[in-house]
C-alpha cells in the first residue's frame, strides 16, 4: 500500500459513544433558595399588625365602661364615656351638627393654634441645642465647664416651671412656647452630646489627612456622623413637646387642644376631654412620621446619616 492511498474512515457507530460521553449529563433545577421564596409570600401589611392592640382596647373599655370595672389606683371606668361618645364628640369638633354647643366646630382653630406653639418651642430647642451640643461633645474644655449646670437644671420638671414662668413671661404665647422649649431642650442636647462623642477618632483623622480644615470639621464630619444619635433625640423632644404643651395652656390661653382639655374638665364633659387626648396623640403620632420623613429625606444617598 502506497502512501497516498486514503487511511479507510471509521464507522460511524464507533464516534456515537464518544460524542455521548462528551455531551453534558442532564441537570435539574437547583431548589429555590429559602430566602427568595420568603420574598415571594405576600407580606401583612403593617396596618394590619398595628390594628389588633387598638382594637382590643376598644373593646375592653366599652366592656369596662358598661359593666363599671374598678382598676388598680382608683380608676373607676364607670365615670369614662364609651368609645361611641367619645368618636360623636370627635366628628362634632371637627364638622359641628352633633352636639351644638361651644366646642362643635372648633377643633381646627384649637388644632392650629397648638401646632404653632409647638413647632415654635420645637425649633427653637433644636436651634439652641444642637450647636451646643456639638462644641460640648467635640470640646472637652466646654464640656466641662457647662456638664454640671445642664445635669443641674435637667431634673427640674417643667410643671415646676410653670408657676415661675407665668409671673415672669406672663399669661399667653410666650410661656406656652418656653415650656415646651423646655421639654424639647435637654433631650436634643443629651443625644447629640453622645452622638459627637461617639465618632470615631480615625474618622477625624482621615477627614485632616484629606485636606479638611478645622473650621469645616464639625459640620462636614461630626454633624453628619453623629445624626442617627441626633435624630433620636429630635423625636424624643417632639413627642415631649406635644405632652408638655397641655400644661403651658392650662393657665390664659383661651384656644389650643390643652385650653380646650382644661375647659372640658371645669365642665365636666369626660367625653371632650378624651377626644381632646386622642386629637394629641394622633398630633403626636403624625408628627413623628413627618420628622422621620424629613430625616430620611434630608440624608438620603448619605449611609451615615440614615
Amino acid at each position: 500500500m502506497t502512501s497516498t492511498e486514503a487511511t479507510p474512515a471509521a464507522p460511524a457507530t464507533a464516534a456515537a459513544p464518544t460524542r455521548a460521553a462528551q455531551a453534558p449529563a442532564p441537570t435539574t433545577p437547583a431548589p429555590e433558595r429559602p430566602a427568595r421564596a420568603a420574598r415571594r409570600r405576600p407580606r401583612v401589611g403593617p396596618l394590619l399588625l398595628a390594628l389588633p392592640v387598638p382594637a382590643l382596647v376598644l373593646v375592653l373599655w366599652t366592656v369596662g365602661v358598661q359593666q363599671a370595672w374598678e382598676l388598680p389606683f382608683g380608676i373607676k371606668m364607670g365615670f369614662l364615656p364609651t368609645p361611641l361618645e367619645v368618636g360623636r364628640r370627635l366628628v362634632d369638633l371637627a364638622v359641628g351638627g352633633i352636639v351644638d354647643d361651644a366646642f362643635s366646630g372648633t377643633l381646627l382653630a384649637h388644632l392650629w393654634a397648638s401646632t404653632q406653639r409647638v413647632l415654635a418651642g420645637f425649633a427653637l430647642a433644636v436651634a439652641l441645642a444642637v450647636p451646643l451640643g456639638v462644641v460640648m461633645g467635640r470640646f472637652s474644655l466646654a464640656f466641662r465647664m457647662l456638664e454640671p449646670t445642664v445635669n443641674l437644671a435637667r431634673p427640674i420638671p417643667v410643671t415646676a416651671w410653670a408657676p415661675l414662668t407665668l409671673l415672669i413671661i406672663g399669661y399667653g404665647d410666650g410661656s406656652a412656647i418656653f415650656l415646651v422649649f423646655l421639654a424639647a431642650f435637654f433631650p436634643v442636647l443629651l443625644n447629640t452630646i453622645a452622638g459627637v462623642r461617639q465618632v470615631p477618632v480615625r474618622l477625624l483623622e482621615a477627614a485632616a489627612m484629606l485636606g479638611t480644615k478645622k473650621a469645616q470639621v464639625l459640620y462636614k464630619v461630626v454633624l453628619p456622623a453623629s445624626m442617627r444619635s441626633i435624630a433620636s433625640g429630635l423625636r424624643v423632644a417632639l413627642g415631649l413637646a406635644w405632652v408638655i404643651l397641655v400644661v403651658g395652656e392650662t393657665v390664659g390661653i383661651n384656644t389650643g387642644l390643652g385650653a380646650m382639655i382644661t375647659q372640658a374638665r371645669d365642665q365636666s364633659k369626660t367625653d371632650l376631654i378624651v377626644a381632646g387626648m386622642v386629637v394629641i396623640g394622633l398630633c403626636g403620632f403624625v408628627a413623628d412620621r413627618l420628622l422621620t420623613g424629613l430625616l430620611a429625606l434630608a440624608t438620603r444617598g448619605r449611609p451615615t446619616l440614615t
